[in-house]
């Protein structure tokens, strides 16, 4: 049994575990060698299940669960297929600023719909000069009387094709004021809105990433999230507990990795013997593990302190920085220790696992800006 540190978290992987032997474990091979496509059917089931608004309070329908819990069905979703726990994972990043900053018109319009999967939601930050430096932001939208008219682009948003709202991050351009970053609710379906996938993802198969556009999309005043200049700090807390979830993401794939390598070392025989039996395979198995547990006590502290209300800056960025690059050493080793059977998807899980993972390090923040955060959070 995997060490917990909550009560309440092995029923989630109870839970966890049932939902995705029944669901993903029969189709994530399927969804990885076809170009990338968001799985309507899977995110439905998801849905049902309750995992699209697993810590959303429940008087918006939420299941009101805690963030140790929701780590831990994120990396139990992550061990079965990483696509499948980022499709989740982005709905309730999306969800997180409505709830926390939106009005009463806002979160009881929206709120409810994601969580029973009506809705798709996206979070738009990234642009193309605008990624690690976030506060750059180029797309802009301009007051005209009740109405914002926004043009701009952002890419690399997860489900940005087949969203129906998107929380967006923009400059506000108001006569005799500076420009002021900003959060917009814009629905998709907004004339002058358009979307396209980006093609030949390395990894994450089953969730899609896009490019979008907007051109003088007029938005009511009345989308406007929260305060206006208030944007980059939204944005800055919405990540910090999104590097949670990477952190738990990278964790579900690591332990993956682990258990096949453990597993294949145990029935592969050479030199007469299961390779198990030689010390090379041990050392690697043993590093293995420490980076392994190491991660999970790191992804846990975040998340627990997440409950408790505490500041996470620093430790969601350590967690993530840590677990992202300990998940990259244990994929590496299991190819090592898979060989060849590693190497080509025909035989195992790595070759997939191996390409899943490499985003981790990447999205959410690179782990050089975690170094820059940790860093500053020292120094300051």
């Amino acid at each position: 049994m995997t060490y917990n540190v909550s009560e309440n978290q092995q029923a989630v992987r109870v839970i966890a575990k049932e939902f995705g032997e029944k669901y993903i474990a029969p189709i994530a091979v399927e969804m990885d060698r076809k170009p990338p496509e968001f799985p309507r059917e899977l995110f439905k089931r998801m849905a049902d299940a309750g995992f699209l608004a697993f810590p959303m309070s429940k008087a918006y329908g939420g299941l009101g669960k805690s963030k140790i819990e929701y780590a831990t069905l994120i990396e139990e979703i992550a061990w079965f297929d990483a696509s499948s726990s980022i499709i989740m994972a982005v709905d309730n990043l999306a969800s997180y600023p409505i709830e926390k900053f939106g009005n009463e018109e806002q979160t009881k319009k929206y709120l409810p719909g994601i969580a029973k999967g009506e809705i798709i939601a996206a979070f738009a930050l990234t642009e193309p000069n605008a990624g690690s430096d976030a506060s750059n932001q180029s797309t802009t939208a301009k007051v005209e009387g009740d109405n914002f008219v926004i043009n701009g682009e952002k890419t690399f948003i997860t489900s940005g094709n087949v969203a129906d709202l998107t929380v967006l991050i923009c400059k506000i351009l108001e006569e005799g004021e500076r420009d002021r970053v900003s959060a917009i609710l814009v629905e998709n379906k907004t004339p002058g809105f358009t979307s396209e996938v980006l093609k030949w993802k390395m990894g994450l198969h089953a969730s899609t990433t896009a490019r979008l556009k907007l051109n003088n999309v007029k938005v009511p005043r009345a989308n406007l999230l929260g305060e206006i200049g208030k944007g980059f700090k939204m944005s800055l807390l919405t990540l910090d507990g999104a590097r949670i979830g990477v952190a738990a993401q990278a964790l579900g794939i690591a332990q993956r990795a682990f258990d096949e390598s453990v597993k294949y070392a145990k029935k592969r025989e050479q030199f007469g013997a299961p390779i198990a039996k030689l010390q090379a395979i041990q050392w690697m198995i043993a590093d293995m593990s420490i980076r392994l547990e190491a991660s999970r006590a790191l992804v846990y502290k975040a998340a627990l302190m997440e409950d408790r209300g505490e500041p996470i800056n620093l430790v969601a960025a350590q967690a993530k920085l840590f677990t992202s690059e300990a998940a990259n050493f244990i994929c590496d080793r299991a190819m090592q220790i898979h060989g060849g059977y590693g190497y080509i998807g025909e035989f195992s899980e790595i070759e997939r696992l191996y390409r899943d993972q490499r985003i981790t390090e990447i999205y959410e923040g690179t782990s050089e800006v975690q170094r820059l955060v940790i860093a500053s959070n020292y120094l300051r």
